[in-house]
This record gives structure tokens, C-alpha cells and sequence, in this order.
């Protein structure tokens, strides 16, 4: 009689076996795909964190922006005070005569009555009926109540710009701390890769990350003016120069601010952020993007670039990416605009 003897089991099947468990053990647990490894999630979260500090560098610029805008804004108002205030100093001169002439007689000075009144007008109503006060001096004393109303309120606008600016400094400051924390912590996880992923990392385009790629047919490389012209001669000139978070150049670059310093060349001021280049001129459809033209990427307009014809862009990427072409598909494309 035969008889069948059981073998022992294969190394494949003891391997086979164990795979099995170990399958059913991360489908129980929610194991991470296949295909995605430690090295590919920590240039997902770069990516991620690269997007996050964008976004807060054009927060930054904007509270940057007003900031300036505030400073210049209050030198301005500080200068017209003084003014104002040399004025009402020339005005209170002309009026020292009758001062002197009204203390002589024993009568209160009109100008240090004016100053104490409740009713500046009322009071200086009453005034030019009195004998002690001419017609010349009762008009000199009108514009200086005058004067002294327009110089508090020039200085109360003055009191609540600088309560802006310092608003504004807090807020520069706090989209400051934020770009840097994300940036540091990208560092981080850029240093835990191979220095040949790190460095492949950081020649490649986004589009090769995102898998998406440039789009074929659309126009040239011809500049369409001689304003463009100057545009897009300024922007291939910063090729190679680095990023440089809420810099507009020219030794170094943010999106925005590539585009703003390009633009300027060409006689043509472009505001700070992204977001509001995105509204700098009028819009057209991407399929008839011309060179020259602002490519404003994702829902939120964070990122910016210029069209240079063939399907090519060319912008400050990310820290560690100098200015450089790229295709024009390399994120989702949000807007086109023509300054």
C-alpha cells in the first residue's frame, strides 16, 4: 500500500505563509499602500509644507506692504503737522499785540479766551462786537481756531495710523514665525532623504512631483510690446538667483515678488501678493496665454509665475530652487492675467 508522506514546507512556503499574515495584519491595521514609502511622504509633506509656508509668505508680504505704506502715510501726516503747527505759532505771533494790548488794559486776552471757550465760534461771534477786537484781528483769530481744529484731528489720524503700523509690525511678525517654522521643519525632512533623492528632489520641476506636465499649442516666445518685451527680459535676467522668502529682489526673489520686480522694469507697477496680481490686469483663458502674461496657480492664487512662451514658465520655486524655467502645467493653474 502507497502512502502519502508530508513534506516539510518550502522556504517560499514558510515566506508565503508569513506574507499572508503579515498582509491580513496591516489590512487590520490600515496599512500605508504599497506603493508609498518613507522617503516619497516625506517629500509629500516638503511639498505640503513648501504650499503652507507660500501661502503665509504672502501674508507676510501684504502686512509687509502695509506696513511701508503706513510708515510713508505718517512721515507724511508728521510733516504737515509741523507745518500745521508753524502756522498756528506765525498766527498766535500776529496776534501778541493785542495779547499785550488787552493785558495793559486789564481786559482777558481774546486768544487765551478762544483757547478756554466751550464755543470757539460762538465766542469769537460775541468778540467782534466788542470794541477791544477789530474786524483784521477777529479774522486772524477765526483762522486760528481753524488751524488749531484741523491740527487735532491731522493729529488723531496721525495717533491711529501708528496704532495701524503697529498692527501691521505684529502681523509682519507673526506670518514671519510661521514661514519660518514650516520652512525649518521642511529642512528637516529634506535632510532625512539620500543626498541623491535630496538633490534629484530639488532639480526637479513641481510637475514631475504632481504629475502633471506642460501644455502643448500654446503661442510662442515672442514678446507682444515693447513693455513685455522689457518684462520678460528682466525675468530670464534673475534666472539662477535664489528664492528668498518676502524678497523682490534683485538679489533674491518670493513668487510675487520675481513678478513685481520684472513688471517694474517695464514701467508697470504690479501690488505685492500673488492674490492681488491676480486681479493686476485683465484675464484671459489659459489656451491663450501670451509670454508675458501672470500665471496664478492653485484655488487660493498663493503662487505666481510668467509666461515665456513654448509652454514654459519661469519663477522662484521654493527655497533652495533658484528662479528657473518650468512647464506651465507644473501646478493646477488657476488664472491668467495680462498686465
Amino acid at each position: 500500500m502507497g502512502f502519502h508522506r508530508r513534506l516539510a514546507p518550502s522556504g517560499f512556503d514558510r515566506g508565503s505563509a508569513a506574507l499572508c499574515v503579515l498582509s491580513a495584519a496591516a489590512a487590520a491595521l490600515g496599512a500605508v499602500p504599497a506603493h508609498a514609502t518613507p522617503h516619497e511622504d516625506a517629500r509629500a509633506e516638503v511639498d505640503r509644507l513648501y504650499e503652507e509656508a507660500e501661502k503665509a509668505t504672502q501674508a507676510y508680504d501684504k502686512a509687509d506692504e502695509r506696513a511701508d505704506t503706513l510708515r510713508r502715510e505718517i512721515r507724511d501726516a508728521q510733516d504737515h503737522i509741523a507745518r500745521r503747527q508753524s502756522y498756528v505759532n506765525a498766527v498766535r505771533e500776529r496776534l501778541g499785540s493785542l495779547a499785550g494790548a488787552q493785558y495793559r488794559s486789564g481786559g482777558v486776552d481774546p486768544a487765551v479766551a478762544l483757547l478756554f471757550s466751550d464755543d470757539p465760534d460762538d465766542y469769537l461771534d460775541k468778540a467782534t462786537t466788542l470794541d477791544r477786537i477789530d474786524a483784521q484781528q477777529a479774522g486772524q483769530l477765526r483762522q486760528l481756531t481753524s488751524a488749531l481744529r484741523e491740527l487735532a484731528q491731522e493729529r488723531t489720524e496721525a495717533a491711529g495710523k501708528l496704532a495701524e503700523l503697529e498692527r501691521s509690525r505684529e502681523a509682519v511678525a507673526r506670518h514671519k514665525r510661521a514661514v519660518e517654522k514650516k520652512l525649518a521643519r521642511a529642512r528637516r525632512l529634506l535632510n532625512t532623504l539620500p543626498a541623491g533623492e535630496r538633490a534629484a528632489y530639488d532639480r526637479a520641476s513641481r510637475s514631475s512631483r504632481a504629475g502633471l506636465g506642460g501644455l502643448d499649442g500654446l503661442p510662442g516666445a515672442a514678446a507682444p510690446s515693447a513693455r513685455t518685451a522689457a518684462a520678460l527680459a528682466a525675468v530670464r535676467s534673475a534666472l539662477g538667483r535664489p528664492y528668498v522668502w518676502g524678497a523682490n529682489g534683485p538679489s533674491g526673489f518670493d513668487c510675487s515678488g520675481l513678478m513685481q520686480w520684472s513688471y517694474a522694469h517695464a514701467g508697470i507697477h504690479l501690488p505685492r501678493t500673488s492674490q492681488e496680481q491676480r486681479n493686476a490686469g485683465r484675464r484671459v483663458p489659459l489656451s491663450q496665454a501670451r509670454p508675458g502674461d501672470l500665471i496664478v496657480y492653485r484655488a487660493d492664487a498663493s503662487h505666481v509665475a510668467m509666461y515665456v512662451g513654448n509652454g514654459r514658465v519661469i519663477h522662484a520655486p521654493y527655497p533652495g530652487a533658484p528662479v528657473r524655467y518650468d512647464p506651465v502645467g507644473m501646478m493646477p493653474v488657476s488664472s491668467v492675467t495680462r498686465p
